[in-house]
């Protein structure tokens, strides 16, 4: 089959809603800082309501999304498959996507049964973030949603750690899995957050299986998954389960596995106001440079110099002018 797409994502469509917040509301709020959490409709509109502070514009949003419009800006060719709602939110995200030059499956739900799904992102003074998610029909993502002639035709799978929070999601993210082993497609996989290694761990393990070619996590969820207390022995436990693995370490840099070696990738001293997304853009950089055959190195190299850039404004993803040059200056 002829190869159309650099990386084939799956994952939720989701619109951020990025607002500045203190540690001390967050606590009032009941929220727990630094982690993802699912709420309801009901519970995601009283917070809007009650924060207070300085709110950003909306932007498309979802983790592997963020990640595929960062291959997409870099210059890959990629395909996502979601689903949205046919109102507003989910034209927007629809209209995003298809402005990077994103294939996808543009699923409408003409149905009235749930919105397309909003993330609230909490961004502390410490330039944590903290997430609120309501998936709206993302929860109803299913393995219909798959476009198994585009799958087959990628190089790469890249499924997101989130989609293991829902059982129709994780039947989805290991349904996709299956189809790239049936068409010889790699598969790369992100852990996501710490809040689905502290509550999903079985279904992370499901989708990592006997091994996927391509893992990706930070250092709290790689110590967390393999319950290990240094980072060195938890990718010596995780490497037995990827081909190349990434593990980003925030301002000390990242350790990626090559295969055959350990590689430290150097971090920049930047001054960091919101990590939102830093782990999707790292993840895109990384893989973009993965499917070109930089090596493990450079597309550590590239992504570092990505995600670095990310920290330093507000918002979970750089425009495509600013990731080419980026990539000029890391590759030369």
């Amino acid at each position: 089959m002829t190869q159309r797409y650099d990386v084939y994502g799956v994952g939720n469509a989701l619109v951020d809603i990025e607002v500045e917040a203190t540690p001390e509301q967050l606590a009032e709020l009941g929220v727990e800082k630094g982690l993802m959490t699912l709420v309801d409709e009901e519970r995601q509109r009283y917070l809007l309501e009650t924060l207070s502070g300085v709110h950003h514009k909306r932007t498309g949003g979802g983790s592997a999304a963020n990640t595929i419009m960062a291959l997409a800006h870099l210059g890959a060719r990629c395909y996502y498959s979601c689903r949205i709602a046919d109102d507003d939110t989910g034209h927007f995200f629809a209209t995003d996507m298809q402005d990077a030059g994103v294939e996808t499956n543009a699923h409408v739900d003409k149905g009235d049964h749930a919105p397309t799904g909003t993330c609230l992102v909490m961004v502390t003074p410490d330039a944590d973030r903290t997430m609120n998610t309501s998936l709206g029909i993302s929860s109803t993502l299913t393995p219909e949603q798959l476009v198994e002639d585009e799958l087959a035709a990628a190089r790469f799978l890249y499924i997101e750690g989130y989609l293991v929070s829902t059982p129709n999601s994780l039947e989805t993210a290991l349904a996709a899995r299956a189809m790239a082993k049936k068409h010889g497609v790699q598969t790369a996989f992100t852990f996501s957050d710490p809040a689905m290694v502290r509550f999903c761990k079985d279904g992370l393990d499901q989708v990592l299986g006997d091994g996927v070619d391509v893992l990706l996590c930070n250092e709290e969820e790689a110590l967390g998954f393999t319950g290990r207390d240094s980072v060195e022995d938890a990718g010596d436990v995780l490497r037995e389960r990827a081909g190349t693995l990434g593990i980003t370490r925030g301002p000390k840099g990242a350790r990626v596995w090559d295969g055959s070696s350990w590689i430290d990738v150097d971090p920049h001293s930047v001054k960091a106001v919101d990590t939102n997304g830093a782990g999707d853009l790292f993840a895109g950089a990384f893989l973009y440079g993965i499917a070109n055959g930089l090596g493990a190195e450079r597309a550590g190299a590239l992504a570092s110099l990505c995600s670095a850039r990310l920290v330093t404004r507000f918002g979970a993803r750089l425009d495509r002018d600013t990731l080419q040059a980026l990539r000029a200056e890391a590759l030369g």
